[in-house]
């Protein structure tokens, strides 16, 4: 069973940065991700991607998050972060990190609890 535990999410003020992590764990048995990433959703809003990263490293960002966040990765640790800059209210949302792997040649998606990113003065 894998689960994803996202922390870093909180109160800051326009301009400010933030760190989220996640770390995947998979009981019983050892598991591949081979994409890792955040999503966000605000209050009346779809969830829409934020940023993913391939287990060789290729990058996607949305266009209102590029050169402001930066997504990382250990494929060793299973572990996912997101470091965000300059922070604008219109980031606000609740932020997931989601973990996508091939099992028995059949996509399977994982989502973690959330973690509620506030940006606000």
């Amino acid at each position: 069973q894998v689960q994803l535990v996202e922390s870093g999410g909180g109160l800051v003020q326009p301009g400010g940065s933030l760190r989220l992590s996640c770390a995947a764990t998979a009981s019983g048995s050892i598991v591949s991700f081979y994409v890792m990433g955040w999503y966000r959703q605000a209050p009346t809003k779809s969830r829409e991607l934020v940023a993913i990263i391939t287990t060789g490293g290729t990058t996607e960002y949305a266009d209102s998050v590029k050169d402001r966040f930066a997504i990382s990765r250990d494929n060793a640790k299973n572990t996912v972060s997101l470091q965000m800059n300059s922070l604008k209210p219109e980031d606000t949302a609740v932020y997931y990190c989601n973990a996508e792997e091939i099992h028995i040649g059949v996509p399977v998606e994982y989502w973690g609890q959330g973690t509620q990113v506030t940006v606000s003065s």
